[in-house]
């Protein structure tokens, strides 16, 4: 009896490890979006990030193969006039949603490879502190739509 007890203890130690490295990643991206300029050599992505985990996340970079340089950058009005500034390192808090949105923090690419047209798709990499990365594709929207 004593096996048998001893025997299940240890199996639901092991189903108790396999159920925390299924867990789902830690930071999400959703929504990600560019508006749309025509034949502007920069461009501007803005999505929203989620930290479900248990520990915070910090972004330290951006890399896309469609840009020559990406990161990320703030917008803010400072005395009437707006203003805009690399934001080195991202942190995300546990349980905390991060908006990059327009008059705000952006994904900022620069030396455009080719033209973006609506619909198009842009792939992203954030790249995470500790060498973790989490890819996502911005869809190219129109002017008119938000």
């Amino acid at each position: 009896m004593k096996i048998l007890a001893l025997l299940a203890a240890v199996c639901l130690a092991i189903l108790g490890g396999t159920c925390a490295y299924a867990q789902a990643p830690a930071l999400s991206a959703q929504d990600a979006w560019i508006r749309f300029t025509p034949g502007a050599d920069v461009a501007a992505a803005y999505l929203t990030l989620h930290n479900g985990g248990t520990q915070p996340v910090v972004v330290i970079g951006v890399s896309s193969p469609a840009a020559g340089q990406a990161m990320i950058h703030e917008t803010a009005i400072r005395n009437g006039q707006s203003t805009m500034r690399p934001h080195e390192r991202l942190r995300i808090g546990v349980g905390e949603t991060v908006r990059l949105a327009p008059e705000g923090l952006h994904i900022m690419l620069t030396q455009l490879k080719r033209n973006f047209a609506p619909d198009d798709e842009v792939p992203l990499v954030l790249l995470l502190e500790g060498g973790g990365q989490i890819s996502v594709n911005a869809h190219v929207r129109a002017l008119d739509r938000e």
